[in-house]
C-alpha cells in the first residue's frame, strides 16, 4: 500500500523506488522548509514568481492543499459564500443524478483501500457528497464518467468535502470549462490542439498516426478527461496538478507531449493500430514517469524571467493556446 493508500502492483520494482525515493527524500525535506517559511503568519497565498517557481519544483502534501485553494481561487469561493456547500447537499434531490453517482461509487478506485466500504473512514460517503453537491451546484455539467476520479483525488489530498468541492468547481468551472458539459467541446478541443502539436513537434509520430487512421481522441481522451489519474502514478499526478492549479490547462499539453517526445523511438517501432495502442499504455510506466521530480523538470521546468512575465488566471490558459515549450523556462507559453 503507498502513502495514498493504493495498493502496489504485483510487478512493482521496490529496488528502483526506494533507490528514487531516497534522494527524492531530501528534496522534499528541503521544499518542506522552504514552503513552510513562505506560508508562515496562516494569510492567504498569493500568486507571484516565487509562488509559481516553488509549484513546479513540488509541494509537500501537508501544504498541498491550502496552495492548492489558493492559487486556484477556490478559497476566495469558499470565503465568499459560506455555508453553500452543506445548502447544496440540504436541497432538493435529483434521483437521476444520485443514481449515477452511485453507480460509479465501487468503480472508484477498487484498489484504494480507503475506498472499500469496510474502510475507516470510508471516503465513498465525501466522495459521494462532493459529486451530489457539484451536481446540484452546476447543472449544465451535473455528473458524467471521469468526475469521480477527480474528485476522488480532492478528498484524498484535501481530507475535507468542502474544500474538495470549491477545488472541484475551480477545475471545471474555470481551469478546464467544458470539459465535462454533456458536449465535452473543451475537452474535444484540447485534444485536437495536441495533434496540431505534435505534428508540429514531433512529425514523424502524427505521421505514424495518421498513416494508421489512429485518432488522437482513442489516445489522449483518458489522458484529459481524468487528468492523468490512473495513467500516471500517484505521486507524478499530484505534482501535475500542483502546476495545473497555478498555471492551467497548458499543463496537460505539457506532460503529453513530453510523454510522446521522450519515448519517438519506441513509438515509431509500431507496426498496427494494436501495436500503438500498447505503445501509448507503456509509455506512461516505468522509470521515467515514477522518477516524478526530475520528470517534471523535464516537461515543465522550473519557472523564471522577471515578474509579470508568468500569465494571467488559470482559467484562461486554453483561451489563446499556444505550442507549449519542452525545455526549461515558459517559453511561449
Amino acid at each position: 500500500i503507498d502513502p495514498y493508500g493504493f495498493e502496489r502492483p504485483e510487478d512493482f520494482d521496490y529496488a528502483a523506488y526506494e533507490e528514487f525515493f531516497s534522494t527524492y527524500l531530501v528534496i522534499l525535506t528541503r521544499r518542506a522548509i522552504k514552503w513552510s517559511k513562505l506560508l508562515k503568519g496562516g494569510g492567504g497565498l498569493q500568486r507571484s514568481m516565487t509562488v509559481k517557481r516553488y509549484i513546479r519544483k513540488g509541494v509537500p502534501l501537508e501544504h498541498r492543499a491550502r496552495v492548492w485553494m489558493g492559487v486556484s481561487g477556490a478559497q476566495a469561493q469558499m470565503d465568499r459564500n459560506p455555508g453553500y456547500y452543506q445548502r447544496l447537499l440540504q436541497g432538493e434531490r435529483s434521483a437521476s443524478l444520485e443514481e449515477a453517482i452511485r453507480t460509479d461509487m465501487s468503480r472508484t478506485f477498487p484498489d484504494n483501500v480507503r475506498f472499500r466500504k469496510d474502510a475507516e473512514p470510508c471516503l465513498q460517503g465525501p466522495l459521494y457528497n462532493v459529486l451530489l453537491a457539484y451536481g446540484h451546484h452546476n447543472h449544465g455539467v451535473g455528473y458524467c464518467q471521469g468526475m469521480n476520479f477527480v474528485a476522488g483525488y480532492l478528498v484524498l489530498v484535501t481530507r475535507s468535502e468542502e474544500e474538495a468541492f470549491w477545488l472541484l468547481d475551480a477545475l471545471l468551472g474555470r481551469i478546464l470549462p467544458d470539459y465535462y458539459s454533456p458536449s465535452m467541446l473543451g475537452l474535444k478541443t484540447d485534444q485536437e490542439v495536441l495533434g496540431e502539436l505534435v505534428r508540429l513537434k514531433l512529425p514523424a509520430v502524427a505521421a505514424l498516426m495518421d498513416g494508421h487512421g489512429v485518432l488522437w481522441t482513442l489516445v489522449a481522451s483518458r489522458w484529459f478527461i481524468c487528468l492523468f489519474v490512473d495513467v500516471l502514478p500517484v505521486e507524478t499526478v499530484l505534482r501535475v496538478w500542483d502546476c495545473l492549479f497555478s498555471e492551467g490547462s497548458k499543463i496537460l499539453f505539457r506532460v503529453a507531449l513530453t510523454l510522446l517526445k521522450h519515448h519517438q523511438a519506441s513509438i515509431l517501432e509500431a507496426t498496427s493500430v494494436p501495436d500503438l495502442c500498447e505503445k501509448f499504455k507503456e509509455i506512461t510506466r516505468g522509470r521515467f514517469v515514477t522518477e516524478c521530480h526530475s520528470f517534471m523538470q523535464v516537461g515543465v521546468g522550473h519557472a523564471r524571467g522577471p515578474p509579470g512575465t508568468q500569465g494571467g488566471a488559470p482559467g484562461h490558459q486554453r483561451a489563446h493556446p499556444a505550442p507549449p515549450a519542452l525545455s526549461v523556462g515558459d517559453g511561449a507559453t
